[in-house]
């Protein structure tokens, strides 16, 4: 999503140390954080005194403080921010410019223990810590990753997520609850019967749908061996979707599929949702409400669709794990040698339902929001890479190698009791990940 998302830097700190050495810095840091962050807020000049920083801070509306001790800075500095906003903030301490026997130039350490002092005894549990010049890879990497996470994190209050229909008999580890989403996450869940997009679908003409029906057929191989009416129910749900998503801001969507859409309506919802998913719409099956969550969050951080699917298979040798699902997959992740080739359900035999085996990537993140007994929440997450494999069986499947040992994580995972249901998503977005779970306060299980 795109909201306007402010990040100020404030670079704290008093004129009795080098400020020659200070002044070096200010401006690299702000020629970095300009590099690196769209639209970054920086001050004139450095923040060497209280008026100097409230008459900056008056000013301003962040999202997120970039609180920098460009030297060292008493708690009263901290205070003052705190005191005006709420906002995460990402404490960055620099690193002295010599150790030389010589004057302590800028003794920003100690002034990152003042900070975060202040602010653990405000109980503050929004901060970030990162130490190092602004010339260093691992600085500009751990902040471009904090901003990231902190981003998502602003854009989950603007989410509204939709559950399409109930979940299944014994597929209750994907239902949530409107007040928890919003409480935990920020979200809003909204609820419609699938029975209802049914029957929008239904009061379409043929006509009507010719353009989803033709979008359809450019984005995959083999929908013209689709029987007519099976092609045509495609293309009116694909339309009652997309109008319901539009018309009411959905930005993911956790959908019912059997057996309603194959007993009631004739037609598997499977391609709708592959579709939704490279239009940007983070969208599951099996009315897998954090499971869509889930993808909205890899979503948002790769800007690629990622994938959705149960883990079916475990490979010690070549360490691997596949990731299957029964007809769903988006378009952009098909093997390109093979296309998004489109085929039947495997066990209902009607179709369009996607059939194909996801295309290579040198990094990818295994990711799942997933609920412990007490009903707090945690999340699951795992990196590696997704191997050049052809289709592994009926339906959409992606092979992930990954970087820790395979069975290890499958033996611990299901003995930790993991929802049966994972995101692969197209990128390492580990370490935002990390940093959003810490935002949230949620605890990340990494294997």
């Amino acid at each position: 999503m795109n909201h306007t998302f402010q990040v100020v830097y404030v670079p704290i700190g008093v004129p009795t140390f080098d400020l020659n050495a200070a002044q070096a810095e200010f401006e690299k840091s702000c020629e970095v954080l300009h590099q690196i962050i769209d639209g970054v807020i920086c001050p004139e000049q450095m923040l060497l005194s209280l008026d100097l920083l409230e008459n900056y801070l008056d000013q301003l509306h962040p999202d997120m403080i970039i609180l920098q001790n460009i030297t060292f800075a008493n708690a009263a500095y901290v205070s003052k921010v705190i005191h005006e906003f709420t906002c995460p903030v990402l404490l960055w301490t620099l690193r002295e410019p010599a150790v030389d026997g010589g004057r302590l130039r800028l003794n920003s350490l100690t002034g990152a223990y003042s900070a975060s002092n202040t602010l653990f005894n405000h109980g503050y549990t929004q901060m970030e810590y990162v130490f190092g010049s602004p010339s260093e890879a691992y600085v500009q990497n751990e902040i471009r990753s904090i901003v990231q996470a902190i981003r998502l994190k602003k854009d989950l209050e603007h989410l509204k997520i939709a559950s399409v229909g109930h979940t299944p008999e014994g597929f209750g580890f994907g239902r949530a609850l409107d007040t928890e989403m919003q409480r935990v996450f920020g979200a809003e869940l909204v609820c419609v019967e699938a029975r209802e997009l049914m029957d929008l679908a239904n009061s379409y003409t043929d006509e009507e749908c010719v353009e989803f029906m033709q979008e359809t057929e450019k984005c995959t191989v083999c929908f013209e061996q689709t029987p007519e009416k099976n092609r045509l129910g495609h293309a009116r749900l694909y339309k009652a979707y997309l109008e319901y998503a539009a018309k009411n801001q959905i930005g993911a969507l956790a959908s019912r599929c059997w057996p309603d859409f194959f007993t009631n309506y004739g037609t598997p919802v499977c391609t709708v949702l592959s579709m939704l998913n490279d239009r940007g719409i983070a969208a599951s099956c099996e009315a897998d409400t954090y499971g869509a969550l889930s993808m909205y969050v890899g979503m948002e951080l790769t800007g690629k669709a990622a994938f959705f699917g149960d883990p079916v298979s475990m490979d010690e040798a070549e360490n691997t794990i596949t990731y299957w699902h029964c007809g769903m997959g988006a378009c952009s992740l098909a093997h390109p040698a093979a296309g998004a080739k489109i085929g039947v359900h495997p066990n209902r035999k009607i179709g369009p339902a996607m059939d194909f085996g996801c295309r290579p990537e040198s990094s990818v993140t295994v990711f799942r929001i997933g609920r412990k007994p007490d009903g707090s929440f945690r999340f699951f997450l795992t990196a590696g890479k997704s191997l050049d494999k052809p289709k592994q069986f009926t339906g959409t499947t992606v092979v992930v190698e990954t970087e820790s040992s395979s069975r290890e994580i499958v033996e611990s995972s299901v003995r930790d009791g993991w929802e049966p249901h994972f995101v692969v998503i197209y990128g390492d977005v580990c370490r935002e990940i990390e940093i959003l779970g810490r935002q949230l306060g949620i605890e990340v299980y990494r294997y």
